[in-house]
């Protein structure tokens, strides 16, 4: 089983961003250097800073988009507001960037926005996360595969518990978002015909502290009968996990847990037995999107979708990938 975070992407290949020395993929890689030509400018609009994920995200784009690499990067977090992050592109857009890239907050509600970008003769590139617009108004999408991390977060729960009654707690993504509607999406689709039941289906916003009061509400209402938690990311399962104590309950064992991310912390608490199963979700994209937005501005070809390569992880396997874990 895979050990670390796995960087490649499957639609690399040998594509035409081979000729501006493209780096190695989305797993901690160094951008290619900015050579001689001019710096360029690119606005980039983050979500906020939700999660250790996101954390770890921020932090590769902006590795990525450095000084060193050619790039003047400008930075906005939304605060996972989508009239803060709309605000921000226009903002880009004023200020003549060269290229834009987005992590949308939600998938609706981009198209008058990114058709002004368009107009301006600004290139988008989605990062992270996908819309429901036209595939017109952005050059390329980057990111991870949110339907298929919920199948194989899924699959498992169908393998180790679909064979008996089960009654599950979802703790879900910021609503309207694309990964809450993908992994939801790829986890009901594989436990079709297991004796899983939904008991309940709330959001906790992707972070711990509203996954700790969500899951409190949870336990009040369902108690003990509660066997099995699918929080969409690890922050929520980790906030999930104070309030599973504090009900007298063991993690991992009176309700087994199983989470999406495998940030560090994530791992830590499936080593020690808290979390179940973890499927990875790779937010070391920085290198791959700097190069992207190299080749659109070198009037170069590239992918229109571009998909990291997610591992999962069951307790031992946590353990071993522990020493070596970059986020």
């Amino acid at each position: 089983m895979k050990k670390r975070i796995l960087a490649g992407f499957a639609l690399i290949g040998a594509m035409a961003l081979a000729a501006t020395g493209c780096a190695s993929g989305a797993g901690g890689g160094t951008a290619s250097g900015g050579g001689g030509g001019k710096v360029i400018t690119v606005g980039f609009a983050q979500t906020g800073s939700e999660s250790g994920w996101r954390s770890a995200n921020t932090e590769s784009m902006k590795d990525a988009f450095s000084a060193k690499n050619g790039f003047k990067l400008i930075f906005n977090a939304a605060d996972n507001k989508p009239e803060n992050q709309i605000a921000a592109v226009r903002s880009f857009i004023n200020q003549g960037v060269d290229a834009i890239v987005i992590a949308p907050v939600v998938t609706t509600g981009w198209d008058d926005v990114l058709k002004e970008a368009k107009d301006a003769g600004i290139p988008v590139v989605l990062e992270d996360r996908t819309i429901d617009g036209s595939s017109d108004l952005y050059k390329a999408w980057i990111g991870d595969d949110f339907k298929k991390e919920g199948e194989t977060a899924g699959a498992w729960a169908a393998t180790n518990l679909g064979s008996k009654a089960t009654n599950m707690v979802v703790l879900e993504g910021t609503t309207g978002s694309a990964p809450a509607i993908d992994r939801a999406t790829g986890f009901d689709d594989a436990i079709k015909g297991t004796q899983i039941k939904t008991l309940d289906s709330q959001t906790g916003n992707f972070t711990r502290a509203d996954g700790k009061t969500v899951m409190e509400g949870f336990l009040q209402k369902y108690g003990k009968t509660i066997n099995l938690l699918f929080a969409q990311n690890d922050d929520m399962g980790l906030g999930a996990l104070d309030a599973i104590k504090a009900a007298g309950l063991t993690p991992g064992k009176d309700i087994q847990i199983i989470t999406i991310d495998a940030t560090h912390d994530g791992l830590q608490a499936a080593a020690n037995g808290e979390f179940n199963y973890v499927v990875e979700c790779n937010p070391l994209l920085g290198p791959t999107v700097a190069d992207t937005v190299k080749a659109i501005l070198a009037g170069k070809d590239v992918p229109k979708a571009q998909t990291a390569t997610d591992a999962s992880f069951t307790p031992e396997q946590a353990k071993a990938a522990l020493p070596d874990r970059k986020y």
